[in-house]
């Protein structure tokens, strides 16, 4: 109970209040009562219940997705009428707004509050509400065209892979061309947790969403509560006052172009060999300089090579063997081979395709080894090479699993399915003309990632950006958010450049 209060205390006490410049917004929009009122499918709604996942978890008001989904074709309708009615009146039901809030271990001591990840777990109806709701917001942000190409967070058909492709498409690019180029990686502060309820709602009617639907966002996101559930004991209630649920189809992402999410200030990256390495302030600090910094999960060094990357993935996938390896006394081909595709390949072909080609071959020995050892742990097949278990396990080695996936995203970019991830339209650039050159400023976002990526070979280009995060600066403060500055970063990439 004591552990529980203490959580939700630290959870509750990053909420912020009403932002009172952005009251007046709100209410401000087009004649929607006379607009033909939203209506929810009987079918669309079945549809979603025989989607359930059974094995999650229920929330405050105790209807598990177990029985929703066997009993869909039973209370599909009555839902429907629910979902209907509450979407034309704007009225929640209050089971909704509650959530019952998991911690997630993250890094670091134990103890500290600050360590841990809140995931609410609100009502499975609810969460079908949301998820109708969700889908008529896409297809309006599709057609409106809200979201821009460089976002890659939260976007259907986009991933970690496209963000970073492109990324690195355009660096190294900028690069090879001889640029002296400075990326810098923003974020802020629990963003998801501290932006005021009158902001969102301001930037969905400014952006053309319908009134039935920002009136229904209004009223889920007033009056929301939250407790923290840990092994069987529960907080008390507490009134959240910002923010929206983390878990919950709420995270629709950005909805204005150019501007950031959550995460982490990490820093500006200098590429090429001739780069002046100019200094950043963020808010008046300076931004540290580092020698490598991590983006979505994958570590980028100096010289954009990814041999660190692979040897922490073998790392952490080595780790994840031996406790497999202590922890299970069988070695059972029925044991070994789930709890390895699950626990330990993920590690091997996370972004796997950002790796280089034959001339890092010792980077795909290093992750093929990991998965030899993972073999061999499997009774009987000890005395066997390495092809004959992969033949008997039926498996593919990582470097054709590799193939594979480079010949899946290369289908995917020829079809188009990301004619908009590996570029960037002019729209998403902070373009700035000085005398016969142009300095071109790319924004690109993702879900918890948000880089500010320039060309520096003169002063001007340096100034541009320094502009840039003074406006960034601004808009955080105004939206009542804060930079992680503690975590602010500069990865120079070059050699041999003085720092200024």
């Amino acid at each position: 109970m004591e552990k529980a209060e203490v959580l939700n205390d630290f959870f509750a006490s990053v909420f912020t209040g009403k932002c009172l410049s952005h009251t007046a917004q709100v209410t401000e929009g087009r004649d929607w009562e006379n607009e033909e009122p939203p209506t929810v499918g009987e079918d669309q709604v079945r549809e979603y219940l025989r989607n359930l996942k059974v094995h999650n978890s229920m929330g405050p008001d105790e209807m598990h997705p177990r029985v929703l989904r066997e009993l869909a074709d039973e209370v599909a309708r009555p839902l429907a009428i629910i979902f209907e009615k509450s979407w034309q009146s704007g009225e929640v039901p209050t089971d909704w707004k509650r959530g019952n809030i998991t911690t997630i271990f993250k890094k670091g001591k134990k103890e500290d509050p600050g360590n841990y990840r809140p995931v609410s777990l609100t009502s499975v109806p609810g969460k079908i509400m949301e998820q109708t709701l969700l889908e008529t917001m896409l297809r309006h942000m599709e057609n409106k065209e809200v979201i821009g190409d460089s976002q890659h967070g939260f976007t259907k058909g986009k991933l970690c892979l496209t963000n970073l492709v492109a990324f690195c498409d355009g660096v190294t690019a900028l690069v090879d061309k001889g640029r002296a180029t400075d990326i810098i990686y923003l974020g802020l502060c629990k963003a998801f947790d501290t932006v005021p309820h009158d902001i969102l709602v301001s930037k969905l009617e400014r952006h053309g969403f319908d009134g039935w639907t920002t009136r229904w966002i209004r009223n889920w996101l007033d009056g929301r509560t939250q407790r923290v559930v840990v092994n069987g004991s529960m907080s008390k209630w507490r009134t959240v006052t910002s923010g929206v649920p983390q878990g919950s189809a709420g995270e629709v992402g950005p909805c204005e172009p150019h501007e950031v999410q959550q995460g982490q200030v990490q820093g500006p990256a200098h590429g090429s060999g001739h780069n002046p390495k100019h200094s950043y302030r963020l808010g008046g600090e300076w931004i540290e300089s580092s020698p490598e910094e991590k983006d979505s999960g994958v570590l980028i060094d100096e010289k954009l090579n990814m041999s660190w990357q692979c040897a922490l993935a073998a790392q952490k996938a080595n780790r994840a063997l031996g406790c497999i390896k202590r922890g299970m006394t069988s070695r059972s081909r029925e044991v070994i081979l789930p709890l390895y595709s699950m626990l330990v390949r993920p590690h091997l072909e996370y972004c796997i395709q950002l790796s280089g080609g034959p001339q890092y071959r010792r980077d795909m020995e290093l992750l093929e080894g990991v998965q030899r050892r993972a073999t061999k742990l499997i009774r009987g097949l000890e005395h066997l090479s390495y092809e004959d278990r992969l033949r008997e396990l039926r498996l593919f080695s990582l470097e054709k699993r590799k193939l594979w996936g480079d010949l899946i995203a290369a289908f995917q970019y020829l079809k188009g399915a990301y004619r908009k991830a590996g570029r960037y339209k002019e729209d998403d650039y902070f373009t700035r003309a000085f005398d016969s050159r142009t300095v071109k400023i790319t924004l690109s976002k993702f879900a918890d990632d948000t880089k500010l990526c320039g060309v520096v070979d003169t002063l001007e280009g340096r100034d541009a950006i320094q502009r840039d995060l003074e406006n960034l600066e601004k808009w955080a403060n105004v939206n009542l958010m804060r930079f992680n500055k503690a975590k602010c970063k500069v990865l120079h990439m070059g050699c041999g450049n003085p720092q200024y």
